[in-house]
C-alpha cells in the first residue's frame, strides 16, 4: 500500500511579510500541494472556497511593526489558523532571521502563538541552501553574489536600515526577544543519529524553542522528519521557508509525496510591465540597472514629498503622468526609491524622519504606501496585467492599497519570487499578475524575465 499524506491541512503559515509569504507558498505549490495565501484574515466564505488546499497561508506585516501591534494584531490570524487544526502553525520569518526587541519581534510572535497552539515544543528551522542560507551550530550564514558570510558580517544584512544582524548564533539573537528556553540541534546531532533523542528530550520542557541546524540536502530532510515525526498534535513554528523546503524533502524522501510534481505551464510575455521599488538591497539595485540598460526607462520616487501627507499627492500625480508617458514608448517601467543604503536619497529620508521626530520605520512606512497608491492606480488606470514589486514590506503596502483577497502560483520565475495569480472580487484585479520580491532574492535579469523577454 502506497503511503500518503493526511487529509486535511497540513501545514499553516501567517507570513511576516508579503514577499516570504510567496517564498514559502511557492515550495508547497511547486511540490505539488494546493497552496492558498490570503492577504488578510480569511473569512468563512473564503475558507470554504479553498476548502481542499492543504497549506493555507495569511501574508502579514509583522515584520515591520512593535510587539504592541503583534499583541493587538497577530492573535487574530493565529486563532483563525489554528481552527483549521493544522499539524503545522507557522510564524513565517525571513531567512535571514533580522528582527530586534522593538521592530519585528520573533520572540513576542512565538509567545503569541504557541500559547495558541498549545505545543510541547516550538521547533525552528531558519537554514535553506535553496536560497542561500546555512545554520551550523545555531549560527546563521548567507549568500551574497559568489560569496558566503556569517549574517553578523553580511555587507548587506549587518547594515539593514531598521533591523541590523549583530548577532549569529540565533540562539542569543532570539533570547532578546523571549525570556523561553532556547536550544538547538546541531549538525553534529543530525549525522551521528541522536535528534530525535535530542527532540525527545526538548518536548520535555514545554514551551521550548529548538534552532534545528540545516547544511546541505541531509541535513534538510532529517530536520523535516524532525518537526513532522518529531510528537503528537499541532505544534508551533516560527521559521522560514526552509521548513517548507524541510517538510518536503522528507515527504520525498519517505514517498509521502512523488520526487517532482507536475510542471507549471510556462510563463507568457507582458506587453507592459511596471515594477515599483522600496528596496535598498544592492541586489535589487543590480536587477534596476539590468532592466534600465536593457530598455526600461526608471522613475525615481522625491522621498521627501512622498512622506509628507501635503506633498504626497502631487507627488503620485507626477509618478502616474511618467509611468504613462513611459509605457507609451518602453515596455517596462521601474519606479523607485533609493538603490542602497548609500544612495543620497536613503540618507535624505533618514535625516527628514530625524527632523519630524518620527520613527525611521514610519517613515519607510510611508513610502511604501505611496508606493501601493501608485500601483493600484496604475492597474485601474492602464489595465495592466502583472506587476512586479520589490522589498518585502513594500509589496505588503502594495497590495493592502489593493482589493486582491488572496494569490496562487501561477508561474516559475526566480527561486523565491513567483508569479502569482490574483483573487480578487474586483474585475480588474482579479487574475491580476504579482511577482513579490525580496530585497536580496533574484537574479540581475529577474525584471526582464518576469516581463517575458528570455
Amino acid at each position: 500500500m502506497t503511503a500518503s499524506l493526511p487529509a486535511g491541512v497540513l501545514l499553516a503559515f501567517y507570513g511576516d511579510d508579503f514577499t516570504g509569504s510567496t517564498d514559502a507558498m511557492e515550495v508547497t505549490a511547486f511540490a505539488g500541494l494546493r497552496t492558498i495565501l490570503f492577504t488578510r484574515t480569511p473569512d468563512a466564505d473564503d475558507l470554504a472556497r479553498f476548502a481542499d488546499y492543504p497549506v493555507i497561508g495569511i501574508a502579514g506585516t509583522a515584520r515591520s511593526r512593535s510587539p504592541e501591534w503583534m499583541d493587538e494584531h497577530l492573535r487574530g490570524p493565529f486563532r483563525a489558523l489554528a481552527a483549521l487544526s493544522p499539524r503545522i502553525l507557522q510564524y513565517k520569518v525571513c531567512s535571514t532571521f533580522d528582527s530586534s526587541t522593538n521592530i519585528g519581534s520573533i520572540g513576542r510572535a512565538i509567545d503569541i502563538g504557541d500559547a495558541i497552539v498549545d505545543g510541547a515544543w516550538s521547533p525552528s528551522i531558519v537554514g535553506a541552501p535553496q536560497l542561500g542560507r546555512w545554520q551550523v551550530f545555531a549560527n546563521l550564514f548567507a549568500a551574497a553574489g559568489a560569496d558566503r558570510y556569517r549574517i553578523d558580517r553580511h555587507p548587506t544584512m549587518s547594515r539593514h536600515p531598521v533591523t541590523p544582524m549583530k548577532e549569529a548564533d540565533l540562539r542569543l539573537h532570539l533570547a532578546a526577544q523571549t525570556d523561553r528556553s532556547i536550544l538547538s540541534i546541531d549538525v553534529a546531532a543530525l549525522a551521528n543519529g541522536t535528534a530525535m533523542k535530542a527532540a525527545a528530550h526538548a518536548r520535555h520542557q514545554r514551551g521550548t524553542v529548538v534552532f534545528i541546524d540545516v547544511a546541505d540536502d541531509a541535513t534538510q530532510a532529517e530536520a523535516g522528519r524532525l518537526v513532522w515525526e518529531g510528537g503528537d498534535g499541532s505544534v508551533f513554528s516560527a521559521s522560514s521557508s526552509g521548513l517548507q523546503y524541510a517538510l518536503v524533502a522528507h515527504w520525498r524522501r519517505t514517498g509521502l509525496l512523488p520526487a517532482t510534481a507536475e510542471s507549471f505551464p510556462p510563463m507568457p510575455p507582458v506587453d507592459r510591465l511596471l515594477v515599483l521599488s522600496g528596496s535598498c538591497s544592492p541586489v535589487t539595485a543590480e536587477q534596476i540597472d539590468v532592466a534600465e540598460a536593457n530598455g526600461f526607462e526608471t522613475i525615481r520616487l522625491d522621498v521627501a514629498k512622498a512622506i509628507d501627507p501635503a506633498a504626497a499627492p502631487l507627488e503620485i500625480e507626477r509618478i502616474q503622468r511618467a509611468i504613462d508617458a513611459a509605457l507609451g514608448r518602453v515596455a517596462g517601467v521601474v519606479v523607485f526609491a533609493a538603490k542602497t543604503i548609500d544612495d543620497p536619497a536613503f540618507a535624505a529620508l533618514r535625516a527628514l524622519a530625524t527632523e519630524r521626530c518620527i520613527p525611521f520605520s514610519e517613515a519607510q512606512d510611508a513610502i511604501g504606501r505611496t508606493l501601493g497608491l501608485i500601483a493600484a492606480e496604475a492597474v485601474l488606470r492602464l489595465g495592466l496585467r502583472r506587476l512586479v514589486v520589490a522589498g518585502g514590506d513594500t509589496a505588503g503596502r502594495v497590495l493592502e492599497a489593493s482589493p486582491v483577497t488572496a494569490l496562487e502560483i501561477a508561474y516559475p520565475l526566480g527561486k523565491g519570487a513567483p508569479v502569482c495569480r490574483c483573487h480578487s472580487r474586483s474585475p480588474e484585479f482579479d487574475g491580476l499578475e504579482v511577482v513579490l520580491k525580496g530585497g536580496q532574492l533574484g537574479e540581475p535579469s529577474l525584471f526582464l524575465d518576469a516581463r517575458g523577454e528570455s
